[in-house]
């Protein structure tokens, strides 16, 4: 029994939080179920994943690699070489730490390492995030083992065999909410009689959240019953941190919101984007919520995500291009109107899937070679 070696895995993949956040968190999961395993990060050079998988306790190697741009450009001149030095190094790195699976959660670097591991016959998984499967996980369905899915639905894009709908993993401090409203509500300094309104723009920001508000200020002053946490995000701390709105006594602003636990406790209405982590947090928390996707994000996938949520009655979509003058007077309507509010918490709520990350372990187990 002890000279068994210890289980090896790889993830790969990355460049957005909505990649990175999952990834670690089933690393994290599968710590949890066996300490002794031994886990490396695959990502690629110059993304976020190279500082903060760091920063979670695991270690990343980093492949030269990105994507191919929709317009001319010396990037798109260079993908070759990047291409054939990230096949190359994925080859390199696989052959080195000898994985038992590997998994890709999307992001360019998964392309690469997950070709090359199901070359070699290593076994493998993905995991997709998002209503609209992204290029590097569509080009891969055929050549790896499972498929683990956010949404149901995707046999139009993946094979069906090797589907299973999972859910989205959650950061932990959301998966375990324990907080009361009263303490949410005191850590930002709200008043727990006034409707709370929370804006989740993304760590970095998003532009037309912040436009929205700043050119929202009268309707705002008019509407001074309602209270609103306003995400502005690092990107545009100096342009909007000192303007009026951002000084309203019923608002409050900030590059990041430190406790999401908190913010989505008090929250009585959520407007935030359409991505998938984004999604899966407010279908856990099961708060009415409105979506405004991203209109710049491969392929408009926050719109599928979005539409996905709306056929069932789950959320309120408003287009990036209406929200300077819908986003807060929507928000506002829906805070009048109780009924509806209780029917979009129920139907979000009902599509939460809290063991997300436990099943996706469970499948990752299944292809273990000493499981068969």
């Amino acid at each position: 029994m002890n000279n068994q070696k210890n289980k090896r895995i790889i993830i790969s993949g990355g460049g957005s939080g909505g990649h990175i956040f999952p990834a670690i968190a089933i690393a994290n999961e599968l710590k949890k179920i066996d300490s002794t395993i031994e886990l490396l990060f695959v990502g690629a050079k110059g993304k976020m994943e190279m500082e903060k998988v760091p920063k979670a306790g695991y270690p990343i190697e980093g492949l030269w690699i990105s994507g191919f741009q929709r317009k001319l450009s010396f990037q798109n001149l260079i993908f070759p070489f990047k291409l054939i030095s990230s096949i190359w190094k994925a080859s390199r790195i696989l052959r080195s730490f000898k994985p038992d699976v590997v998994i890709g959660v999307g992001g360019y670097a998964s392309g690469p390492t997950l070709e090359m591991a199901s070359r070699m016959g290593i076994p493998t998984l993905i995991q997709e995030q998002n209503s609209y499967a992204g290029i590097t996980n569509r080009l891969l369905a055929k050549k790896v083992n499972t498929i683990c899915v956010g949404y149901d639905g995707m046999e139009k894009t993946f094979p069906k065999d090797k589907i299973v709908l999972v859910g989205n993993p959650i950061r932990q401090d959301i998966a375990s909410m324990s907080v009361s409203k009263e303490e949410a509500v005191a850590h930002f300094g709200f008043d727990i009689n006034r409707p709370i309104i929370v804006i989740i723009g993304g760590s970095l920001g998003a532009r037309t959240f912040n436009q929205a508000m700043r050119d929202n200020t009268d309707f705002l002053k008019e509407n001074n019953s309602v209270q609103v946490l306003w995400q502005m995000g690092k990107l545009y701390e100096e342009e909007y941190a000192n303007c009026e709105t951002a000084n309203l006594p019923n608002v409050k602003a900030t590059t990041f919101i430190d406790r999401m636990d908190l913010a989505y406790t008090m929250a009585d209405v959520v407007i935030g984007r359409a991505g998938a982590l984004t999604i899966s947090e407010l279908c856990l928390v099961g708060k009415p919520t409105i979506l405004i996707p991203s209109p710049n994000v491969s392929e408009d996938h926050q719109t599928y995500n979005a539409k996905a949520l709306v056929e069932k009655e789950a959320a309120i979509l408003v287009k990036d291009a209406d929200a300077k003058g819908k986003m807060l007077p929507t928000a506002l309507e829906l805070l009048a109107d109780k009924k509806r509010q209780l029917a979009l918490a129920s139907n979000i709520k009902q599509l939460a899937k809290p063991n997300a990350t436990a099943n996706i372990v469970k499948e990752i187990f299944k292809l273990m070679p000493d499981s068969k």
